[in-house]
């Protein structure tokens, strides 16, 4: 059998016809940044200009395209259509995609809740944008028209306030900017990723935005933050507010702020309800964070934790175990959870089509003078308009000399195309005038019409006179400008959802704050024992203290956090602390128990708070029977750091009335027997001894006591001198009103 003979590798054909390519196929060296800059810098650039950094009017151009395409459909008014049919619309103007488009949708919509103020409403299942999980129904299922807002971003757009450019296939037009008539770019949040830049962008209140900016047009050397508080997040929250680093953020348009959720404790159920969160994060992640730390032991305060989460809005609850003290547990919490997040901000903004980071007082300034824009074009449209019509009347006053001339030029006139130059010839018209009188109808060839029309010349004329008076000073365009911002308060301004909080208020930690930390406080005591440390600026923006049923509050001090406190209580002994022992806390919770707080004995309540720094002073304690000791404060000094001190005042007789006092004073003591005394503090021996008897003050009969201990002001009484006496003790004097009749006393 004959050798197979081996096959022979093919030639390539060269081809010789024009589909050839000289050199095809051929490896060329080239530099790694040239192929940037011909390949990925005009990519790059396409997602920074076109796709991902929104521009002075609020929008990035997806968002653009779909309002805009709603605002075609007829959206602003009228019921809602299905969504889906919105996204094939917008798509005309956006190709990438029906997800995209529904996605933008979901976004700008009141279902979602993105946004302080959503600019599409919405019918059906839009999702959350606090759940992860909770996700938004499909196109065909949900309806949504245009939120009356939205009037704001297309007022006035059809009147050459904006340019207009082609669509991706140039068989429609589309606006370049919305002529928004409020800083929308402040209003509503926007994040971006583009390629080597990113924008992110706070929200802050409406009101707080338009009332910035209208300060900013009367004076530009204005300090924001007087006026613009803080970011305002449509979930709400507390914001840890730092004036320096909000000023930064102002100022350069970088930094970050903390944001923690809001919680309620239910004391019936022994839970914790988590309300609202920081925008940074979801239901989920924080329920599966503090799973998480359960697993690990790291917080073991818990017994369950579940998604509440219904139709009336956001809720998380935490079953506590029993003898958990429910604030330093969510202290812990907002340490170790996304319940407390960094908002970073970033206000990268597009500014004729170059990326631009700046403050919030720069960012207003381009947005007025973008506003400025879109006003005096309103006008010189208007005024161009005015022109026109002026320009019309102008030719029908000519033929009103001559009404008959003008009918016989046309029907003397053989040919159509020769009416109009003969009634140019015939009244010294131009065309265009000679146009407008040729069309005419006959019905309206009467004097009355146009006598009626002519009428119009004067309006037109000082409407054109206020045209260009308005064109040619920039005051008055500031004065429309601050007008339409004024207009939008009244309309759509709301309250701030995020609460603003001190930065240290409620610490992280349970690290004591340092003696030296001399950070005002107001200090509130309870006659049932409790006890709140609170800020001037949570106190401002606090509403009713909340008070357990049936107490009341009976001392409020303005302090200091290095000041010292000491707790008297009804078994004659007192407990000393520190204002910085206890933590910063707000008007709408009790407050710390001091019982609990300082480890009381069973059955003892505090029943008299001092504060002091250099325990100078007395106290003065007012017994059932009359009796009054007063004994100088330095006596509770102690050389080592002693807790707890006993026999703090005398046992022998039953406590009414403790009072700190820094010098001498009156006192009014009023008897169970219709009697009252007035007495100097100065007429009682200052004792060291802590736990002494006393003096007797106030003579008391059988069955009687001191019912009521104040400090008198002199004039009080027009006949104080019956109720004070020379010696002591004295029984006091019958109470008498203004008539000189004896009062009866409510006891």
């Amino acid at each position: 059998m004959a050798p197979r003979k081996s096959k022979e590798p093919k030639k390539p054909k060269v081809r010789t016809d024009n589909a050839y390519i000289a050199g095809a196929g051929t490896v060329l060296d080239q530099p790694v940044t040239e192929t940037l800059k011909s390949n990925f810098m005009p990519y790059a650039m396409s997602i920074i200009i076109s796709r991902a950094i929104p521009e002075i009017d609020g929008f990035k151009p997806s968002h653009r395209k779909l309002l805009y395409t709603m605002y075609n459909m007829g959206l602003l008014k009228g019921n809602t259509i299905k969504s889906a049919n919105i996204v094939g619309r917008t798509m005309q103007l956006n190709p990438h995609g029906d997800a995209a488009i529904y996605d933008t949708m979901v976004r700008l919509s009141e279902g979602n809740g993105a946004l302080l103020h959503p600019f599409v409403e919405s019918k059906g299942s839009f999702g959350k944008a606090y759940s992860r999980d909770m996700q938004c129904a499909a196109a065909r299922y949900t309806e949504a028209k245009l939120a009356p807002i939205a009037a704001e971003l297309f007022a006035d757009i059809d009147k050459d306030t904006v340019d207009f450019v082609d669509n991706y296939d140039a068989t429609m037009k589309e606006p370049v900017l919305f002529p928004v008539t409020f800083p929308t770019i402040l209003v509503n949040s926007n994040m971006g990723i583009a390629a080597g830049m990113a924008s992110q962008i706070c929200p802050f209140n409406l009101r707080e935005v338009c009332e910035t900016t209208i300060a900013y047009i009367k004076d530009e050397d204005i300090n924001v933050a007087d006026t613009l508080l803080a970011p305002d997040f449509p979930i709400g929250g507390e914001l840890l507010y730092n004036r320096a680093e909000m000023e930064k953020i102002y100022e350069t348009g970088r930094g970050s702020f903390k944001v923690r959720g809001v919680y309620s404790y239910d004391k019936s159920q022994n839970c914790i309800d988590i309300s609202e969160i920081p925008p940074t994060t979801t239901t989920e992640a924080i329920i599966e964070k503090i799973t998480e730390l359960a697993k690990a032991k790291k917080i073991t305060e818990i017994s369950d934790v579940r998604d509440e989460t219904d139709l009336s809005g956001l809720k998380i609850t935490i079953d506590l175990k029993r003898g958990t003290d429910p604030e330093k547990f969510m202290k812990k919490l907002f340490r170790l959870t996304p319940l407390q997040d960094s908002f970073s901000c970033n206000f990268n903004i597009l500014i004729a089509a170059s990326p631009r980071v700046m403050g919030v007082k720069e960012i207003i300034s381009e947005w007025v003078a973008f506003r400025e824009e879109c006003v005096r074009r309103r006008v010189y449209f208007k005024l161009s308009k005015a022109n026109k019509s002026l320009h019309l009347l102008k030719g029908m006053e000519k033929i009103l000399l001559d009404i008959d001339k003008a009918v016989k030029i046309v029907r003397e006139t053989r040919e159509e195309k020769e009416v109009v130059p003969n009634l140019m010839i015939g009244f010294g018209i131009d065309e265009i005038q000679a146009e407008y009188v040729a069309e005419i109808k006959l019905r309206h060839l009467n004097r009355e019409y146009i006598l009626k029309r002519l009428d119009d010349i004067e309006k037109l004329e000082a409407e054109i006179a206020d045209c260009e008076a308005t064109l040619n000073s920039r005051a008055r365009i500031k004065k429309i400008i601050v007008s339409e911002l004024e207009e939008v308060i009244k309309k759509y301004g709301k309250d701030r959802r995020t609460r603003i909080i001190s930065a240290d208020e409620n610490a992280l930690d349970d690290v004591l704050a340092e003696p030296e930390d001399t950070s005002p406080v107001t200090l509130f005591f309870t006659k049932d024992g409790y006890f709140k440390r609170i800020t001037p600026q949570s106190l401002r923006m606090s509403g009713e203290q909340k008070l357990k049923e049936g107490d009341e509050i009976t001392q409020v001090i303005e302090s200091s956090c290095d000041k010292e406190l000491l707790f008297f209580t009804n078994k004659q002994q007192v407990y000393k602390s520190r204002v910085a022992d206890f933590g910063d806390s707000k008007a709408s919770v009790l407050g710390d128990y001091v019982a609990s707080k300082l480890g009381f004995e069973d059955g003892e309540n505090a029943v008299y708070m001092i504060e002091t720094k250099d325990y100078s002073g007395f106290v003065v304690f007012v017994f059932d029977n009359g009796r009054i000791a007063k004994v100088p404060l330095n006596s509770y000094i102690t050389k080592t750091n002693r807790k707890k001190l006993i026999n703090a005042y005398c046992e022998k007789y039953e406590l009414h009335t403790v009072l700190y006092l820094k010098d001498d004073c009156d006192l009014e003591l009023r008897s169970t027997n219709n009697r009252m005394l007035i007495v100097n503090t100065a007429s009682v021996p200052l004792k060291a001894t802590k736990n002494n008897g006393g003096i007797a003050v106030m003579t008391q009969k059988k069955g009687q006591r001191i019912y009521s201990v104040k400090a008198y002001e002199n004039g009080a009484y027009e006949n104080e001198h019956r109720y004070r006496t020379k010696n002591l003790p004295a029984a006091g004097s019958i109470i008498q009103n203004t008539a000189g009749k004896q009062e009866k006393m409510d006891i």
